[in-house]
């Protein structure tokens, strides 16, 4: 006589389903690559861009901007905008259009501070490109993730 013991098999979840936790976690892992691809990339072109030339210091105080501030700032924002993605997947019906719209506006104001820092034209220039670079990263990564969560 043959016996099977099926305790340790788990059905698998219906076709194109899966389980609340698996998405929010798919979402979390997304954002960490992304998170990390962003302040890398973001850090990498600050590094260039003081290498040709520009300076990054911000009159009120003459303070200049170390490249470990370019990496902490855009970590930390990175990581608030996957709480915002995993919030919106969370409660939202539409939350890769929610996502956007709520990023992109974001991104916008963010590149408000540059311009009332007082600094160069060279280092607002590349404050504004430092502001694009992880956006572009970030909301792009978080779209996808999101969108391939939801269908």
């Amino acid at each position: 006589m043959h016996s099977r013991n099926d305790a340790g098999v788990v059905a698998a979840p219906a076709a194109g389903r899966t389980s609340h936790t698996h998405r929010l976690g798919g979402l979390v892992g997304a954002g960490a690559v992304a998170t990390l691809a962003a302040t890398v990339a973001t850090t990498l072109a600050a590094a260039l861009a003081r290498a040709g030339g520009v300076d990054f210091e911000i009159p009120d105080g003459g303070a200049t901007i170390p490249l470990a501030g370019f990496a902490v700032v855009t970590c930390f924002f990175s990581i608030v905008g996957v709480v915002i993605a995993v919030a919106l997947l969370r409660w939202s019906a539409r939350p890769t259009r929610r996502f956007v719209w709520t990023a992109v506006p974001l991104t916008g104001i963010s590149l408000v501070p540059p311009f009332l820092s007082g600094a160069d034209t060279a280092t607002i220039a590349a404050l504004l490109g430092l502001h694009l670079v992880p956006a572009t990263v970030m909301i792009a990564a978080l779209a996808r993730s999101l969108r391939a969560r939801t269908d």
